[in-house]
């Protein structure tokens, strides 16, 4: 078996696999069950995350990834060692592998994450900007003298981005995304209802009900958590329109984050993203009314891409046609040209 091409979209939340000629072969949680007595990984990914907040006391699920990079090497690498081998299969060839990183990382982080794939078993490691990526998955054609705006709102971090000439013209990442919503729904079911619910639930809530704008039909979703002042198991019912209070905070940064892009843009490049509208992808641009918001505070039309959870590992996979002219371990795809 010859050794294949692969592109790692490496999220905070989740972990997709694109190998070249087959697509997006794996979508797994970025989650790992370890047995602390003997240091053995018994579980990755959906089996390793059903166990978050319900192992006992030898065995601790893990979230390697923390705010878009790396926090625990050592379990990032093991993990990233089982998904090249679960994509690939027994290879003797070692493939090369882009992994796609906020576009806010530092240097430090980059080389964390060059150096875990290459342990991992990559033969070479090439670093693509989320946003960049998630915009080549969009469909949008970077290459060519137009802007064009992007916002990837992951687990970890949301990145935003002007992208002109197959280069990003100005980009902030900031820290905000979807793991900071969750946080935000536990503060405030606590806060409204004293009844203090774990993670799952708050994503749960996020996933089902979440809103950033008035539904016309307002839903609702049944919660157990624990009562903070009996401190026993309680039942609550939470409202889709209670979620836009929750999620003020978070969405407001986000939003502030994005005036201050828009701001830095060069005014020629306002006229295109105007015409071209802004692109949103990732898993937090789902949260209902998310675009309509951003349209009403900009006055740039904005819509969600077809697949924006897949986008980033698409664009990763489209990468790999040009892997011979991006340089090896290259943080910066404007050197990359369409060919």
């Amino acid at each position: 078996m010859f050794s294949r091409d692969i592109g790692i979209d490496l999220g905070t939340a989740t972990v997709l696999v694109y190998v070249k000629g087959r697509g997006i072969v794996l979508k797994e949680p970025s989650v790992v069950a370890i047995d602390k007595n003997t240091d053995r990984i018994l579980k990755v990914g959906k089996e390793a995350q059903e166990m978050l907040g319900r192992t006992p006391g030898n065995i601790i699920a893990i979230r390697p990834l923390r705010d878009g990079v790396i926090s625990q090497y050592e379990i990032t690498l093991r993990m990233i060692q089982h998904f090249i081998r679960q994509a690939c299969g027994i290879t003797i060839f070692k493939p090369r592998v882009i992994i796609c990183v906020p576009s806010g990382i530092t240097e430090v982080e980059e080389r964390a994450v060059v150096d875990a794939a290459t342990q991992a078993g990559a033969k070479k490691t090439y670093l693509i900007e989320e946003p960049v990526a998630a915009a080549i998955g969009a469909g949008i054609d970077i290459s060519a003298p137009n802007g064009n705006m992007v916002i990837d709102i992951g687990g970890g971090t949301s990145d935003i981005a002007v992208i002109s000439l197959g280069g990003v013209v100005v980009s902030e990442s900031i820290k905000i995304a979807g793991d900071k919503f969750d946080e935000a729904i536990i503060r405030y079911v606590r806060k409204k209802y004293n009844v203090l619910i774990g993670e799952r639930t708050a994503e749960e809530i996020k996933i089902k009900i979440g809103s950033v704008w008035i539904r016309e039909e307002p839903k609702y979703v049944d919660v157990k958590g624990r009562c903070l002042i009996q401190g026993l198991p309680k039942m609550i019912r939470i409202w889709s329109d209670e979620m836009i209070e929750a999620l003020e905070e978070p969405i407001t940064a986000i939003v502030e984050s994005l005036c201050s892009v828009i701001e830095r843009t060069p005014p020629e490049l306002i006229g295109d993203i105007l015409n071209n509208g802004i692109i949103m992808t990732g898993g937090g641009s789902l949260l209902y009314g998310l675009d309509n918001l951003i349209t009403n505070v900009t006055g740039i039309p904005t819509r969600i891409a077809d697949k924006p959870v897949s986008c980033v590992a698409l664009g990763a996979g489209k990468s790999l046609d040009h892997i011979h002219i991006i340089p090896e371990g290259s943080i910066n795809i404007s050197r990359m040209r369409a060919q």
